[in-house]
């Protein structure tokens, strides 16, 4: 009987590797999207001259989005694959936080990011608000303020487990009173 369950769990723990195909997944979506960043950063370019201010902004903008969106998923992958399959062994050069970013800690960092990219989107639209009618620009705003309202949750859910996990606020382990 043990040996069925050794075999189960090796099974179970192998699973993990079906993960990178994820993981690669998303990287190769990334070059796909750095691709699109490049075709409206050429675009850009080319019109930035006879663009008036609120325009040259509101492309501005959809680049930033774009590079929020961009880092979102180089930190799921990163972590992800961190915190799921394997730790990284080889050179890892200056990347400080690898290996610090644990999954209540990132899903604080995504819903964070989602909300910056939600925040571009809403200043895109008013900025634009001409052309949405008030009910729109309602409920944008009410799906924005949802937005933040996770992420508050997500960052006091993950502050509240952390504390009663014996760490500081900061996320460094307590030290002991004796």
């Amino acid at each position: 009987m043990k040996r069925i369950e050794l075999a189960i769990e090796s099974i179970i723990l192998a699973s993990r590797w079906l993960l990178v195909v994820f993981y690669v997944g998303l990287a190769l979506a990334l070059a796909v999207y750095a691709v699109s960043f490049g075709k409206k950063l050429v675009e850009f370019m080319s019109k930035v001259l006879v663009m008036n201010d609120t325009d040259t902004i509101l492309k501005m903008l959809g680049l930033i989005d774009a590079a929020l969106v961009a880092s979102l998923v180089v930190m799921v992958i990163i972590s992800g694959y961190e915190n799921f399959v394997s730790r990284f062994d080889g050179e890892t050069g200056d990347v400080h936080w690898l290996g610090t970013i644990d999954v209540g800690s990132l899903k604080v960092k995504v819903a964070s990011t989602i909300v910056a990219i939600s925040s571009i989107h809403l200043l895109q639209v008013f900025l634009n608000s001409a052309t949405y009618t008030s009910g729109q620009l309602m409920w944008m705003t009410i799906m924005h303020m949802a937005f933040v309202a996770s992420a508050l949750l997500l960052a006091y859910i993950d502050r509240l487990t952390g504390l009663k996990a014996g760490k500081k606020a900061d996320g460094k382990p307590k030290e002991l009173d004796i």
